[in-house]
C-alpha cells in the first residue's frame, strides 16, 4: 500500500514550550492540566525517562537499562486509506546492550481516546475499510472488532510496530502516560488489551504478542503534574 512520505527533518528542543508548535491545535491543546503540556514538562524536566515511566519499564527485565537515543514530540506515522497520519504524542527511540526499542507515548488527562470503532466506521468509506484492514494486519487482530474498541488505540499501537520495522528494532512499546488523578479512560485501555487476551494492569508493561520480527508491549503509567507544581511556585 502506498503511503504519504512524511518529513525526515527534526529540530532540537530548547525546552517544553517548544513542543507547542507541533500540536494539531496549539491554542486548544496547550493548557495546564491537559496532556500535551503535562507530557512536555514531565519529559523535559526529567532529562531521561520520567520516574513513573522507568518504573513501568522496569517490570520487564529486558528494559531495565534502556538508554534514550532521541525523542520526537508529535511524531507522525503515515497510514494508508486517508490523508491523515497517526500523530503520536512522543516517539522515543531507545536501546539497551542487545536491541533497539521503539516507544510511542500517548499522553492522557481530560482527553478521551476519541471515537469508538463503531462511531468511526459509521460512514464506512473505502478508505476507512482499507485503513482498518491494514491496522488489523499490523496488530495481528483477526475478525470483526467490537464497536466499543477505541479507534485511536488501534493506530497509536500500530505506530510503534510500523516504526520498529523501519528501524529494524525488535521491540515495540505503546505506553499511556496518564496525568488523570482518577485514571480516566483506563477502562478503554483495558478493553483494548482484552483483544489480546491480556488483563490490563496499571504500572506494568505487558506483552501483547510476539511477531516474527517484533514483540509488542503495552503499558499504563500514572504521572504527576510538573506544570501545576511549577505554577504553584510562581
Amino acid at each position: 500500500m502506498s503511503m504519504k512520505k512524511l518529513s525526515s527533518f527534526y529540530v532540537p528542543s530548547k525546552g517544553p514550550d517548544d513542543w507547542r508548535q507541533f500540536l494539531a491545535d496549539p491554542v486548544k491543546q496547550w493548557k495546564t492540566g491537559y496532556s500535551a503540556k503535562e507530557l512536555a514538562y514531565s519529559w523535559e524536566m526529567s532529562k531521561g525517562f520520567p520516574a513513573e515511566i522507568q518504573a513501568v519499564l522496569n517490570t520487564q527485565s529486558v528494559f531495565q537499562n534502556l538508554e534514550i537515543l532521541f525523542a520526537v514530540p508529535e511524531y507522525q506515522v503515515s497510514l494508508p486509506g486517508g490523508s491523515r497520519p497517526s500523530q503520536n504524542d512522543l516517539f522515543v527511540m531507545a536501546r539497551n546492550d542487545d536491541e533497539l526499542v521503539v516507544i510511542m507515548i500517548e499522553g492522557k488527562a481530560y482527553e478521551s481516546f476519541g471515537p469508538t470503532l463503531g462511531e468511526w466506521r459509521a460512514n464506512g468509506s473505502e478508505g476507512k475499510l482499507r485503513r482498518l484492514a491494514y491496522l488489523q494486519e499490523v496488530l495481528q487482530l483477526d475478525g470483526v472488532l467490537a464497536d466499543e474498541v477505541r479507534y485511536q488505540l488501534l493506530h497509536r499501537t500500530a505506530s510503534p510496530l510500523i516504526v520498529a520495522e523501519q528501524f529494524h528494532a525488535t521491540s515495540a512499546i505503546m505506553l499511556v502516560h496518564s496525568f488523570s488523578e482518577e485514571n480516566e479512560w483506563f477502562n478503554d485501555y483495558s478493553a483494548f488489551l482484552d483483544l489480546y487476551g491480556v488483563q490490563a494492569q496499571m504500572g506494568v508493561l505487558q506483552e501483547a504478542f510476539r511477531g516474527s520480527n517484533v514483540k509488542l508491549y503495552c503499558g499504563w503509567a500514572k504521572g504527576v503534574s510538573k506544570v501545576m507544581s511549577i505554577e504553584g511556585e510562581k
